[in-house]
């Protein structure tokens, strides 16, 4: 007989055994494998996903926080006002400057302020004050202004600076050919507006991509209003047409660069009418300087964008009919072209230094 058949199993009696001498058990080893066993349980991990969300938004938070008081910090001096001496921080020697052609009446204050200021931009190379009232400055105010000039300035080379005296009050003074001038640029600003010097150097690296272009920061437009019997007749829009429609087609010299050249024009080569209306009506200056330069260049002039500060109090711009008397000096120079020489655009020049964004 065959006792193999008839013995019994050793392995069915013998208890298995794992590693750790514990009773082995099927279910227990799929419990493992389900995690049940595991180190971490599914509460434990979720539990830890929960938190580590919870620290990377209280991070998120902080790091807004953080971004915005910088910006508010950066921001505070211009929310407070004018910063006279504001470092400028983009002009190079070696790249030349730009001359100072303030144009005054009767407010030795604000001039006093103005040359201060303009004298401590490191590319101011000459200022010029043009002074057309009836009495001469004073030695005393001359002595006063060459002392501030050479204090204020933060050049080896001190700016040059100097009266250009006019014997009639005449606003076409400010746009006179001006002799032995080192620069191809020139400032031309009012006596009760001060633009910051590192606006001022981003304006004049502006100005240099297009030299003969106008660069300013105080927009104007036109626009063409109604035609009756085959005469247009166009308006003249102050900031907000500016601000509504979105484009411009001047900047007005109280604050704008160009091109020395444009001063010989206007004196000699611009139709001698157009200087006897400015006489005559004591205005538009700055309209007859935007045509001047658009009718040269064929091109619209450039808006740099920048904060400045007036000073003085409200100047001939808030006085009652001035938009008429703008929008009649617009016309009749129009009609004296026999064209409208002015071009519109809607580019604006920004330094993308002070943008969050690109």
């Amino acid at each position: 007989m065959d006792l193999d058949g008839c013995r019994p199993s050793l392995r069915s009696e013998t208890p298995d055994l794992e590693g750790n001498g514990s009773l082995y058990s099927p279910a227990k080893e799929k419990a493992a494998n389900r995690g049940v066993y595991n180190v971490l349980s599914p509460f434990t991990i979720l539990r830890a996903k929960r938190l580590l969300g919870a620290a990377k938004l209280k991070l998120f938070l902080c790091f807004s926080v953080l971004c915005i008081i910088l910006f508010l910090s950066s921001r505070l001096s211009s929310w407070m006002g004018w910063n006279p001496h504001y470092p400028s921080s983009v002009y190079s020697p070696t790249r030349g400057g730009y001359t100072v052609l303030i144009n005054t009446w009767k407010r030795n204050s604000l001039l006093k302020q103005a040359v201060a200021h303009y004298a401590s931009c490191l590319g101011a190379d000459a200022i010029h004050v043009v002074w057309s009232e009836s009495e001469p400055p004073s030695e005393r105010l001359k002595a006063y202004l060459k002392k501030v000039v050479f204090s204020k300035s933060q050049t080896t080379q001190k700016p040059n600076f100097r009266f250009d005296i006019n014997a009639e009050d005449n606003l076409n003074n400010r746009f006179k050919p001006i002799e032995d001038l080192r620069t191809d640029s020139i400032l031309s600003v009012d006596d009760d507006v001060i633009v910051p010097c590192e606006t001022l150097d981003f304006a004049f690296t502006v100005w240099k991509t297009a030299p003969f272009t106008m660069v300013g920061f105080v927009p104007r437009m036109h626009w063409l209003d109604k035609e009756k019997n085959g005469v247009a007749y166009y308006r003249y829009g102050g900031w907000w047409s500016v601000w509504w429609m979105g484009t411009y087609s001047m900047v007005l010299s109280k604050a704008a660069f160009f091109h020395r050249k444009y001063l010989d024009l206007y004196t000699h080569k611009m139709p001698s009418s157009i200087q006897d209306y400015v006489s005559r009506e004591r205005n538009c200056e700055d309209i007859a300087m935007s045509l001047l330069i658009a009718n040269t260049t064929g091109a619209p002039p450039i808006w740099v964008e920048g904060k400045i500060y007036e000073i003085g109090a409200s100047g001939i711009s808030s006085l009652k009919g001035h938009t008429d008397r703008r929008n009649n000096c617009l016309n009749d120079f129009i009609s004296l072209y026999g064209t409208v020489p002015l071009v519109s655009t809607n580019v604006k020049a920004v330094n993308a230094q002070h943008k969050w964004f690109w």
